[in-house]
């Protein structure tokens, strides 16, 4: 894609196949908070989770202020199109810590871009600078393309997974 002129200044338009910028969101990153739950709501389809009843901005802070919990973004300019929340999970048997990957995803139009693994190498390099041994990261069966990249990334194990209600 060429530069266009406006007004006698030259604009660099974004190639189709740059990479976006890969941001660790922190206590004063609350717009982006925000843009990725909007990004996760539409790409898992689960507006209500995602988009109703949003933490406010205390909480949103006491989130983005802890180091264990690894929020990131994929921006392109302003817009967020892909996005990451991991958790580090400090284990008792050992001096060292687990990495969960719980939400990853990216904006249809933005795939096959390379973005998730971006995502992913970025998280891996928190783990390691912070001590962790491993980062982890479930699929469900029929997803596919998650599961294509994450065995292209990493080790397959098959486990069953349980939601145990606390109340």
């Amino acid at each position: 894609m060429s530069p266009r002129k406006q007004k006698g200044t030259i604009f660099q338009m974004q190639q189709p196949d740059q990479q976006p910028i890969i941001k660790r969101l922190r206590a004063g990153d609350a717009d982006m908070f925000g843009s990725l739950l909007d990004l996760f709501g539409q790409v898992f389809d689960d507006i209500e989770t995602y988009g109703n009843a949003r933490p406010g901005p205390t909480y949103r802070m006491q989130i983005l202020s802890r180091d264990e919990v690894v929020m990131l973004v994929a921006t392109e300019g302003k817009t967020v199109v892909g996005g990451l929340v991991a958790y580090e999970l400090l284990k008792f048997e050992r001096e060292r810590s687990e990495f969960y990957i719980y939400d990853l995803a990216v904006a249809p139009e933005h795939r096959r871009r390379g973005i998730a693994t971006q995502l992913i190498e970025a998280v891996k390099a928190i783990a390691r600078e912070r001590g962790g041994w491993v980062v982890y990261v479930q699929a469900d069966h029929g997803d596919d393309p998650a599961i294509a990249l994450y065995t292209k990334l990493g080790h397959r194990e098959d486990v069953l997974h349980f939601d145990i209600s606390p109340r």
